[in-house]
């Protein structure tokens, strides 16, 4: 359910199991016990078409169901209802599959055979947040680069802040980045950086140095905004010497153009007129932002721009702007609301009398432009 949606009185379950058994057994509980009302459903595409038309508080669903695995299932409801809570139950749970779950757009990993108090008081649980998250104004975010790593060296700290936030964060990333190496390796690299920032990673397969400002570049973004419904956006600066960078920046205007809050990052081939006006304090993630880009081994060893004392410096730099000692800094190509829901992190704009000096060092520290 969005956060437009009204909020119920009664708590709505859907439950998603092709066990008849378990699907009365936990359907009695739920509806006896603890008040909610609930449709239980044995079809998982049938489930997808309620959440698609019907407002829920809740989606519980088995791992193991016909065409469709339940983690599998939860990535569909995170496209569908960014915020609506899941719910994963197995009858055979292993470390595995709860590390996988965890990481996925999953609030519980419960086993079965699951106690009928334990039921009630997760379910309830997940309701309340769930419904806390949305009268408070949950922001669904959505960051776009042209190649891997360009996200996390422009963005990744304001993203652990709205993920900190509870806010729902995703990353579109258009190539594999062949130009800079094996594209296998650097796709995982990103999931793995994803993982880091809990964001959702959607890695598309346009040509790297080879992005065009205009279809595809801007149907695959149109797809990605679709599905994400994203209330913020991040993406390339126009002022970069990088073509796949502007091309991105155009492409995303374009798709973007009915999102309220579009912020552009600086990227290390960011030219001189990079002028920011909104700044984001990353005091508490820059040590997780740093993790995010060691991810990038095929590229730490050769780009001199990811070394850590570098974007370190560069982060220490934008705090003179804002609070803090560590900050991100963007140019806001539309900025109808400050974030909210990202209680650490401030947003400020540069001081307003500034000596052409000070302009000229705007941009400030860059590495080696990208090639």
């Amino acid at each position: 359910m969005q956060a437009s949606e009204p909020m119920l009185a009664r708590p709505r379950v859907l439950l998603i199991d092709d066990d008849p058994a378990f699907g009365r057994f936990a359907t009695f509980v739920l509806r006896t016990r603890g008040g909610f009302e609930v449709r239980h459903v044995l079809d998982p595409h049938a489930g997808l078409r309620y959440i698609e038309t019907e407002p829920w508080d809740l989606v519980v669903a088995d791992i193991e169901l016909p065409g469709m695995s339940g983690l599998e299932l939860a990535e569909r409801v995170r496209c569908l209802r960014p915020i609506l809570p899941v719910a994963v139950v197995t009858a055979h749970a292993t470390v595995d599959r709860a590390v996988t779950a965890l990481r996925m757009p999953v609030t519980e990993f419960l086993q079965k055979p699951v106690r009928p108090d334990d039921l009630i008081a997760t379910a309830t649980a997940m309701v309340q947040r769930g419904r806390m998250a949305r009268s408070t104004g949950t922001e669904t975010v959505l960051a776009i680069g042209a190649h891997p790593d360009d996200v996390e060296i422009g963005a990744a700290g304001a993203l652990l802040a709205h993920h900190a936030a509870g806010d729902c964060v995703s990353i579109l990333t258009l190539s594999h980045g062949a130009g800079g190496g094996m594209e296998a390796r650097r796709a995982r690299e990103s999931e793995q950086a994803a993982g880091i920032i809990g964001a959702r990673l959607f890695l598309e397969d346009l040509e790297d140095t080879h992005i065009r400002e205009g279809n595809p570049t801007i149907a695959v973004i149109d797809e990605v905004v679709a599905a994400v419904q994203p209330t913020t956006v991040y993406t390339h600066s126009i002022h970069d010497v990088h073509q796949d960078h502007r091309n991105t920046h155009r492409a995303a205007m374009v798709a973007t153009r009915r999102i309220g809050r579009v912020y552009c990052f600086q990227s290390p081939s960011a030219t001189v007129d990079f002028r920011p006006t909104h700044f984001v304090t990353i005091d508490d993630h820059v040590g997780r932002k740093l993790e995010a880009i060691e991810m990038f081994t095929s590229q730490v060893a050769v780009r001199d721009y990811l070394e850590p004392d570098l974007i370190a410096s560069t982060a220490r730099y934008w705090s003179r702007f804002c609070e803090g000692s560590h900050a991100e800094a963007f140019e806001a190509v539309r900025d109808r609301a400050v974030i909210r829901g990202v209680p650490d992190a401030r947003v400020s704009s540069p001081k307003p009398v500034m000596s052409q000096a000070g302009r000229d060092s705007h941009a400030g520290p860059r590495a080696a432009g990208r090639t």
